[in-house]
């Protein structure tokens, strides 16, 4: 069995448009895995830790602490939960460049609401949310590369 990338191309769009979860293909010289990972993992948020940046300067030789790293670290409440990517890609506030985010902090946001992208191999995911309630912190810069499990922002659950 052979596969060039137009046809894996075809075949993930495809996957992508059912209700198919994982599928499986192997032959003697083939093997290929792919599994959907389209909901995002909802995990209780943890305290941030502070993480001091050294910036080496030219005029000295010593270490200099950023400015940033003094700056105190926002409050994040015990209740707030932090929505996590599903997947690795790029991450996208926006459908298109020139349009509006589909969120901002302060936004209140409910159960199946696009909360952004998440482009992976030339697919666009769309991120939906799992809760309803307020975005209090994004996380991630726009176009920045993602890693699975990478947090996203932080939602305090509506009561």
């Amino acid at each position: 069995m052979e596969f060039d990338l137009s046809q894996l191309r075809e075949l993930l769009t495809i996957l992508n448009s059912t209700d198919i979860e994982e599928l499986n293909l192997k032959s003697d010289d083939f093997e290929l895995n792919v599994r959907k990972g389209n909901s995002p993992q909802i995990v209780t948020a943890a305290a941030p830790h502070q993480v001091l940046e050294v910036v080496p300067t030219a005029a000295a030789s010593t270490p200099v602490i950023s400015e940033a790293a003094n700056a105190p670290a926002p409050a994040v409440d015990k209740d707030w939960v932090e929505v996590t990517s599903p997947m690795v890609g790029t991450f996208y506030r926006a459908p298109a460049p020139d349009e509006p985010a589909f969120i901002e902090v302060g936004d209140k946001i409910r159960n199946g609401q696009t909360l952004c992208i998440i482009e992976a191999m030339k697919l666009m995911n769309e991120i939906e949310a799992e809760l309803n309630g307020e975005v209090m912190e994004i996380l991630v810069e726009n176009a920045q590369p993602i890693a699975f499990g990478d947090p996203l922002m932080r939602v305090k659950p509506s009561k």
